[in-house]
């Protein structure tokens, strides 16, 4: 019998369409033999449907004619199995799902949400838990903890926006101490949405408003010089890790943008919007001695196991080249495509790390369902109700 197999993706994220992009990648690399593809597409407005033609990367060019077209579901515990019920009309069970597979970039999905979702109602997920993800999403918590762990980063600081409106000028003397040239971040966005290099103090100001239109806590952190940017991505658990070749990301941007990532000259290159991160422009592997290829990878392998991550990531890295040293600058529990492109020279097929994360969520779930999270004793059992309390209880 397959392995009935659901991949959700979408929601309300500014990397909504970079989701879909990376989903459909996936369930067209799936094994049909050994899974049944079930699509779950999350709308922006965080309605749920499903339907075989949600796999048509053409058909999201017309959302509302999708959504016409696929069944509006909820996916619940029923009975402890997982179902997909039709949400309108006769509300008639349309899919069994035994493991879901979170293609979700960004907030509202992949911060954590989706995952703290999933483990209420009980069902296997691939990937990292909801407390790597919530910190994977946030990159001021990410700095935190290297620090707390000693891993090399980039000097910074972070502030939320009504520090900023209520005490502009002190904010503006703490940027000017981490020293310019600056790099100004939503501290929980991806895909180098509302970023800004900034030169200047006379700069700095249209970046902050920028970075706060997106989330209300910002990051600023001292720019690299002499940059080489180098990708890492690690599949495993909290026992055992490996690491992928590095690649070596070439920007047209100062910085590797969202226009780098995902409709650059890659994207025009291969005549398609539907490649992902595949598009980037890169170097495979990274233009690196084997020292500091190795000294990557042991980082990588260590940023994996401090943050309890699962599955499949990317690590993203800052090299200053002339001074040789290597800076984490952040990591991402679920990459743009599935990084499957970073383990092309490792024989690992996009269907192979599939299966392998896939059985990675399997065991998971087999060594949780060991573990004690409740009681069967009732401590209300013997509850008398409210008597002899003074006044009535407040809800």
């Amino acid at each position: 019998m397959k392995l009935r197999v659901g991949v959700i993706f979408g929601g309300e994220s500014v990397e909504h369409e970079v989701s879909i992009i990376s989903a459909v990648q996936a369930m067209k690399n799936l094994d049909e033999e050994k899974y049944e593809i079930i699509p779950i597409y999350i709308t922006k407005d965080r309605e749920w449907y499903t339907g075989g033609l949600l796999r048509n990367i053409e058909l999201y060019s017309d959302l509302e004619l999708l959504k016409k077209y696929a069944t509006n579901v909820v996916l619940y515990n029923k009975d402890n199995t997982f179902v997909l019920q039709k949400k309108t009309g006769f509300k008639r069970i349309v899919n069994y799902v035994d493991l879901i597979l979170p293609v979700v970039h960004g907030t509202n999905t992949e911060d954590g949400t989706i995952q703290g979702y999933l483990e209420l109602i009980g069902i296997p997920y691939v990937g990292s838990n909801l407390y790597s993800a919530a910190v994977g999403q946030d990159k001021v918590f990410q700095k935190q903890i290297f620090d707390a762990s000693k891993l090399p980063i980039t000097k910074y600081m972070w502030f939320f926006d009504a520090e900023y409106k209520e005490n502009e000028a002190e904010v503006l003397n703490k940027i000017n101490k981490v020293g310019y040239p600056v790099m100004v971040k939503p501290a929980r966005l991806g895909s180098s949405v509302g970023i800004s290099k900034v030169k200047s103090e006379s700069e700095i100001k249209e970046a902050i408003e920028d970075a706060m239109k997106y989330d209300e806590k910002v990051l600023v952190e001292k720019v690299v010089e002499n940059l080489v940017e180098v990708n890492c991505s690690v599949v495993g658990n909290y026992e055992y890790q490996e690491t992928s070749d590095l690649e070596e990301v070439m920007g047209v941007d100062e910085f590797l943008s969202y226009r780098d990532k995902y409709i650059g000259e890659g994207s025009k290159k291969t005549g398609t919007k539907s490649q992902g991160m595949v598009a980037t422009n890169r170097i495979l592997p990274a233009r690196l001695d084997d020292k500091m290829t190795n000294e990557v990878k042991e980082l990588s392998k260590e940023v994996f196991k401090i943050l309890n991550c699962a599955g499949v990531v990317r690590i993203d890295y800052l090299i200053d080249k002339k001074e040789n040293k290597v800076y984490v600058n952040e990591i991402n529990t679920i990459p743009g495509s599935l990084s499957f492109y970073l383990w092309s020279s490792s024989n690992k097929s996009y269907k192979d790390l599939l299966d392998e994360i896939i059985s990675l969520a399997v065991r998971a779930y087999k060594r949780k369902k060991r573990k004690v999270f409740s009681f069967d004793s009732n401590i209300l059992s013997n509850f008398n109700g409210l008597k002899g309390s003074k006044g009535k209880l407040k809800i």
